[in-house]
């Protein structure tokens, strides 16, 4: 699996991976993005911001680097900046396919991204990853898996991801929505051919959102390395949005929220990766201050106070307007 790199790594932040979903389109759900990306959004100038994180990222020890098909182009931003630096062979990349992107480079589109688990699709938007990652691909992640996806189901879909796998590319999903620890066990339950499907999960689990938290646990002793998203509850978490009682501990380690934050995942056992979505060098750096911060039982019991009612923390995310 790609994922053994990065427990041979030796830097402190090798456990912590680069999202692209804020930069490779130029509207997205998370608080704040006015301020972080300004008007100025062309394609050109958010190609630019992204290499620039990926280059900080990979100068501070990241090695895992998370797109997706409906990201916009953070495909073709990560593919254009691999091929200018070819020498780097410590970074395991992954995508995602599932959902179309179909806002046309604007904010205010009707809908920004449409949901299809069909093998049509993913034949379709394979050829579009492969196009542009080629080889440097190492997981293929079926996006956002709900309990009711049909791809739990499709066994032509599981013949054709098993016939991915056989060419050395891992498979792997990810979740949403209040049910997500029942999508991971049913995923957990799929086999091709006697073997398990799926070598990786990626989830939503953060101080607002911990339901997910048993499942994953059931899916890292089941051998699937466990990726975890929206660490800062699309914005939720992190400064001026911050819950108090994360300020107060952000003050008592003398670092942000969004560090804070993100250990809270870290000093989980099963967690494999936690993903920074950050939009700045600024904040990429802040984030992974995530990996020193110590967390006393005192600390501990305030943040655990701060989870609220999945269904209560999945509307609230569905409220969030597109900026």
């Amino acid at each position: 699996m790609p994922f053994a790199r990065l427990s041979t790594a030796t830097t402190p932040t090798s456990h912590l991976g680069l999202g692209l979903a804020a930069v490779g389109r130029p509207g997205y759900i998370n608080l704040g993005r006015e301020a972080d990306l300004g008007e100025n959004r062309t394609v050109e100038t958010l190609r630019a911001r992204t290499h620039e994180l990926l280059d900080a990222a990979y100068a501070q020890g990241v090695r895992y680097f998370d797109a997706a098909r409906s990201y916009g182009r953070s495909e073709e931003f990560l593919a254009d900046w691999l091929t200018t630096r070819p020498g780097l062979d410590d970074i395991v990349v992954g995508s995602k396919w599932g959902y179309t992107y179909t806002a046309d480079w604007t904010t205010d589109a009707e809908k920004h991204e449409v949901k299809d688990h069909s093998v049509q699709t993913y034949e379709r938007q394979r050829a579009e990853t492969a196009n542009l990652l080629g080889d440097r691909l190492d997981l293929y992640q079926i996006h956002s898996v709900t309990p009711e996806s049909p791809a739990l189901a499709d066994k032509e879909l599981h013949a054709k991801l098993a016939e991915l796998a056989a060419t050395g590319v891992t498979i792997g999903f990810s979740t949403s929505g209040p049910a997500q620890a029942d999508a991971i066990r049913a995923a957990l339950a799929v086999t091709v051919d006697g073997e398990p499907l799926f070598r990786t999960v990626q989830s939503t689990y953060n101080a607002l959102e911990t339901s997910a938290g048993p499942a994953l646990a059931e899916a890292h002793d089941a051998g699937l390395t466990v990726i975890v998203k929206e660490g800062m509850a699309n914005g939720r978490l992190a400064g001026p949005y911050a819950p108090d009682a994360l300020k107060a501990v952000a003050e008592e380690t003398s670092l942000g929220a969004d560090a804070v934050a993100l250990a809270l995942i870290l000093r989980e056992p099963w967690a494999g990766v936690a993903l920074s979505g950050a939009a700045t060098v600024g904040q990429l750096a802040s984030n992974l201050h995530a990996a020193v911060v110590d967390l006393d039982d005192d600390q501990l019991a305030r943040l655990a106070a701060l989870a609220e009612d999945p269904r209560t923390y999945w509307a609230k995310r569905g409220q969030l307007p597109w900026h």
